[in-house]
């Protein structure tokens, strides 16, 4: 390792400016010829003298040399040896891309030797008292590394560098303590303890992340408590804390509450974001709110938040679900006129929802319009509707559906062929209607073969049918 340092060290003396060319000799004729590492304690005093014979070493170009190694153990290497030359001090930026080198890659007993050392000697570099971001960075890294222990001590650490924390590093540290439940309780302490013992007060973002880990503990009571208490604290709640709550209180099925929450935010001049009213939808549709769910749904555009399709799709599968899929067709009619189109998930949706309540007409119309719109319909769309014609003796349009199916590029499913074939097949050729069916579903559906070839043969056969019955029917 050390020999890299050497040769590492070697090529940056090469590139000094001329300004320090008696640096540059002195140092590049004291570099020793490489020994085993097994002779470290002699490489190391050879390179201290080697450092010793030069007059000037810019703390620049040590930082330059540290950004540049990809091995965070050798950067540490050049780290300690610059620091051991006389009158030399380390840039903010040197020590910066040291730690975040040593956090990233995982040597985090060295990232604390290099806290300790600037808490020992500040003399040695060239700031003081260390500036926010160094805390800030440290803090980061163990948030990001989920070590709750270490970014607490970082916390409590900060005073003894003649600094005062921040609020944004009292949020590091609570966010690194909540990640793990059975910090919660520790990282509360903490946010109480804050002002009184560390001068620092918590702002939004800190009721945010205490608020965010009691909820997904299932402590509403906890979360509502902290959120009165912002209040009283002249600390102003964001849209985030509203949200908060609201998804907790969702998932515990309390709509009603959620409900009125959102009715306070907005009378305070707030707009929620559309992930709030998508909570809210849900929640109101499975409780099956429907009305209050439309009614909410209208009211998005007049509030300032304009409905998007995930708001419009999640109350059509409300009205669906519930057997009121004529509602769910002006819900999609609304939508155009919102500036909002229906997807393929829209039109899948309401088509279901009108076969399963025999609105067959109805059906047959949006997926037409479906179809006329670009949209693919799933081949369950297509089943759903076959069938439902075949239920009520419609066979003669089921077939139709089958055509465009067919035509479309669809493999009608085993289920769709048997809804049709024995509706339109008298009783004594059942036996070959069978067979037929059995030869449609013997052919091998490759990467290569086309959709409509496994449908062709009992294509044919059902529009003969068709046509059979037809005539006899004319007679």
């Amino acid at each position: 390792m050390r020999q890299q340092l050497l040769h590492s060290s070697k090529t940056f003396i090469i590139g000094i400016r001329p300004t320090a060319c008696s640096w540059v000799l002195a140092f590049h004729s004291s570099i020793p010829t490489p020994i085993p590492t097994s002779h470290d304690d002699q490489l190391e005093r050879q390179s201290e003298s080697s450092f010793k014979s030069v007059s000037y070493i810019s703390s620049a170009r040590v930082g330059k040399l540290i950004a540049s190694q990809s091995d965070p153990l050798l950067a540490k290497e050049i780290f300690d040896l610059a620091s051991r030359q006389p009158n030399f001090h380390h840039s903010l930026s040197s020590i910066l891309i040291l730690i975040s080198k040593l956090g990233r890659s995982g040597h985090f007993s060295l990232l604390e030797k290099v806290l300790a050392d600037l808490l020992r000697s500040p003399a040695s570099y060239s700031f003081s008292p260390p500036p926010d971001a160094l805390f800030t960075l440290v803090l980061r890294i163990y948030r990001d590394a989920q070590k709750p222990r270490e970014a607490l001590q970082t916390f409590y650490s900060i005073p003894k560098f003649n600094c005062k924390p921040l609020p944004k590093h009292l949020n590091l540290a609570l966010e690194a303590l909540v990640i793990h439940p059975s910090s919660i309780q520790t990282a509360f302490d903490l946010f109480k303890v804050a002002h009184s013992r560390y001068e620092v007060a918590p702002n939004t973002k800190s009721y945010n992340i205490l608020m965010r880990a009691f909820c997904l503990r299932g402590d509403i009571s906890v979360a509502y408590s902290l959120f009165n208490q912002m209040f009283k604290r002249d600390v102003v709640p964001s849209v985030e804390s509203y949200r908060i709550l609201m998804q907790a209180l969702c998932r515990k099925s309390q709509v009603n509450t959620a409900v009125d929450l959102l009715e306070d935010m907005l009378n305070k001049g707030f707009v929620p974001e559309t992930l709030t009213y998508t909570t809210i939808l849900n929640s109101l549709c499975r409780k099956k709110k429907l009305k209050e769910a439309y009614k909410l749904l209208c009211r998005m555009k007049v509030k300032g938040c304009n409905p998007d399709i995930i708001h419009y799709n999640t109350v059509i599968l409300g009205f669906c679900r519930e057997g009121h899929a004529i509602d769910a067709c002006k819900v999609l009619d609304d939508m155009s006129s919102n500036g909002c189109l229906p997807n393929l998930t829209s039109y899948r949706t309401l088509v279901s929802g009108l076969c399963a309540e025999g609105l067959l007409d109805e059906a047959k119309y949006y997926m037409e319009e479906m179809m006329s719109k670009g949209l693919s319909p799933h081949f369950s769309v297509f089943h759903d509707l076959i069938r439902g014609l075949c239920n009520v003796g419609k066979v003669e349009e089921a077939c139709g559906v089958l055509e465009k199916m067919l035509r479309h590029g669809e493999a009608p499913h085993r289920d769709t062929w048997e809804s049709v074939v024995p509706m339109i097949c008298e009783v004594d050729e059942m036996m070959k209607s069978a067979n037929i069916l059995e030869e449609a579903l013997k052919i091998e559906i490759t990467p290569l073969t086309r959709l409509v070839e496994a449908g062709v043969g009992l294509e044919r056969y059902v529009i003969q049918r068709i046509r059979a019955k037809s005539k006899r029917a004319s007679k």
